[in-house]
């Protein structure tokens, strides 16, 4: 062995020694993957990947996703020995502790270097995606000179097993995203044993399928790696390669087992993995000569960096680059105009087509956006503002036919969002939230930049039926498989995720402002496929859905009703309202267009809006096509919440609403018999 492999050998030993102490220490991790891929990461931070550890976030550093996310502890070794500010040592120690930034699972928001919140398998593959997408098109935008890295991608049996790989990779195989290389963790092991108990699949096979170069080598021979790794970067299809590992690896008597996929090795086989690794390091510390080894692998990125940074300062588009990466509008970028010449020329559309319209607007004037439909481009309306197509051969495109792949492209647009320089934002039908629910929710737990354009957002779906109806609108005859009743409010139980229903063109465009706004939170725009009247035909001093929810009307005989409405329910309680008005009952219309952003007003406004009185003096009363679960945090218990606590039915949009009693006929009783006791 020579010298340069026998410190090679040292390094990644290294990794297994922090990986097995901290896992040990905390009594609880996954000491399997990092000492079985030690090698292979060895490889690629020394030789391969471009970063730098003093600059984190350096905009032309390759990207590097630890998908198979359990194997947390082989990111904290790298970036810990590597160089980079944190996690320190101390960090490591207090591995899977509550206020150490090394979670059990990799979090972007904990650490400088972790990428992506990885954890759920294969969904950091399929984030990947969309990093290799951004990367091509701001490529295509600024250059080689400013742009030019790759994305690289750790995942083991778990994250190829998964249903959103197959989405992903046939997506990154047609789109030919050469600059992505996927290091497959191949050792044939999951918690419940060797991986022939739950397949017999010819994963190389289906890869080159797709549209994948397919490369294998020797996870544990360093030549080997390198040959793969250099066939990978050279050719021009995203690349699979399969590391053949053995998990545990420096185990003697655990290694390539399940026993070490999911729980510490143990006192004993530690001390067993030191004899036979030959290290001599106590628990947490580092040999000088391993450490400084490993501190000299940053030297290469410093260097490219440096001449990164020159390149940079003599470009000519270097403001508008810094621009985009750090996530800034433009400074004249606003909807202002636009929304003022809706109030001038008041128009009667679905809030999908406001959408489309606002969307043309935005799309001609900020180049930022990326745009996309599951194969439903004439349905959703996203495809708007003259923005063309992103192809294998055109790269500048800004729109994304991403096929029926939801799942798959809400993790790309995740990943987009997270590379930086664009702001993603995708449609599909609002029913099919729950193909990308655990995209949505890791879209909000990174704090990503995504905008969801969920449309058909109801009963108003008519006869595409339940299965289609997310409950809250009422018009094609797809019937209840297409028709969402309880998808919006459980969409709003998500964490840092906005969650707006629009009820005309003016909020509609509001929406999207705020969306476009929101560097570090996820939107859903819930829209209708009906026409709906525009209710907002005076200019207002502020972005009124900005506060989440407003007064449309303020009640004109003494007030005794509150109704409180969101989307195409909007204009029925308008409808209510005048109604209660002829019997000399007074009632407000309050627009709530979104229900985090007021709950985050301060005291004041939301008390002025839904004041604290009994429901004998002022009624509330929700009004929504969808579940009525949850709307008494605003009713109030004794208040009155109608909506639909069933599946849809297929009929005409208008014969649903008579049927569900989404009539002011149908409603304006309910409220006088809850009045008159």
């Amino acid at each position: 062995m020579s010298l340069a492999t026998a410190r090679m050998v040292q390094m990644a030993n290294a990794i297994r020694a922090l990986s097995m102490d901290a896992v040990q220490a905390a009594n609880s991790g996954h000491p399997g993957m990092p000492m079985g891929m030690a090698d292979v990461a060895t490889v690629l931070w020394s030789d391969y990947l471009k970063h730098d550890p003093a600059a984190p976030d350096w905009a032309d550093r390759d990207r590097f996703v630890l998908s198979a996310g359990h194997g947390s502890m082989l990111i904290y070794s790298l970036l810990h020995l590597s160089g980079y500010a944190a996690p320190t040592m101390e960090d490591i120690r207090n591995f899977r502790q509550l206020g150490s930034p090394c979670a059990g699972h990799p979090e972007n928001f904990l650490l400088d270097g972790v990428e992506s919140t990885t954890g759920p398998l294969g969904q950091g593959l399929a984030m990947a995606v969309g990093m290799a997408i951004a990367e091509r098109h701001l490529n295509a935008g600024f250059g080689d000179d400013l742009v030019d890295h790759r994305t690289w991608v750790i995942a083991g049996d778990g994250c190829l097993m998964e249903g959103i790989n197959h989405e992903a990779i046939g997506l990154a195989g047609h789109l030919k995203l050469g600059r992505m290389n996927v290091l497959w963790d191949d050792n044939n092991i999951t918690i419940d044993g060797t991986t022939d108990l739950s397949t017999s699949e010819d994963i190389k096979a289906r890869y080159e399928a797709t549209g994948w170069h397919v490369v294998s080598c020797d996870g544990h021979d360093f030549d080997d790696i390198r040959r793969a790794l250099d066939e990978a970067v050279a050719d021009e299809r995203p690349s699979l390669v399969a590391c053949k590992t053995v998990i545990g690896k420096g185990s003697p008597n655990k290694q390539g087992t399940s026993a070490t996929h999911g729980a510490p090795l143990g006192d004993d086989e530690i001390a067993a993995v030191r004899e036979a690794l030959g290290w001599e390091a106590a628990p947490f510390e580092i040999p000088e000569q391993v450490l400084s080894d490993w501190r000299g692998t940053a030297e290469r990125g410093s260097a490219a960096r440096a001449e990164w940074r020159n390149r940079l300062e003599a470009h000519g588009d270097k403001a508008e680059f810094e621009r985009r990466m750090a996530g800034d509008l433009p400074e004249n970028f606003s909807l202002d105009t636009y929304i003022q010449s809706l109030i001038d020329e008041p128009q009667k559309v679905a809030t999908r087509k406001a959408s489309e319209m606002t969307l043309g607007e935005i799309n001609a004037n900020l180049p930022d956006t990326i745009g996309g439909s599951a194969d439903l481009t004439g349905s959703n309306n996203t495809k708007a503002g003259g923005v063309g197509p992103f192809t294998a051969d055109d790269r500048s495109g800004r729109y994304i036919y991403y096929g029926i792949r939801e799942f798959g492209m809400a993790a790309a647009m995740n990943g987009m969002a997270l590379h930086g320089g664009v702001i993603p934002y995708g449609g599909t039908f609002l029913v099919f939230t729950d193909y990308c629910r655990a995209a949505i929710r890791l879209s909000a737990l990174q704090q990503a930049r995504v905008v969801y354009v969920m449309t058909h957002d109801s009963i108003g779906l008519g006869e595409d039926g339940p299965t289609h109806q997310p409950i809250e609108h009422i018009q094609c005859e797809d019937g209840p498989t297409h028709q969402p009743i309880e998808h919006i409010q459980s969409l709003r139980m998500i964490p840092n995720l906005l969650v707006m229903r629009p009820a005309d063109t003016v909020e509609t465009a509001e929406c999207w402002d705020i969306a476009l706004r929101e560097k570090d939170r996820p939107t859903v725009l819930a829209l209708t496929r009906q026409g709906l009247p525009q209710l907002r035909t005076e200019a207002a001093a502020e972005n009124l859905s900005g506060r989440g929810a407003y007064r449309l009307k303020a009640a004109e005989s003494p007030r005794r009703v509150i109704l409180i409405a969101t989307g195409s329910e909007v204009s029925l309680a308008t409808e209510c309202a005048a109604e209660l008005e002829k019997a000399g009952i007074g009632a407000d219309v309050v627009s709530m267009v979104c229900t985090q952003l007021f709950d985050e007003q301060d005291d004041a406004y939301k008390a002025d809006l839904l004041p604290d009185v009994s429901p004998d003096e002022t009624l509330r009363v929700s009004i929504e096509a969808g579940t009525t679960f949850g709307w008494d945090r605003y009713t109030m218990t004794k208040g009155l919440r109608i909506g639909i606590d069933r599946f849809g039915a297929s009929a005409p949009a208008g014969d649903l609403f008579e049927k569900f009693g989404f009539t002011a006929d149908a409603i304006v009783p309910q409220i006088m018999n809850k009045l008159n006791g």
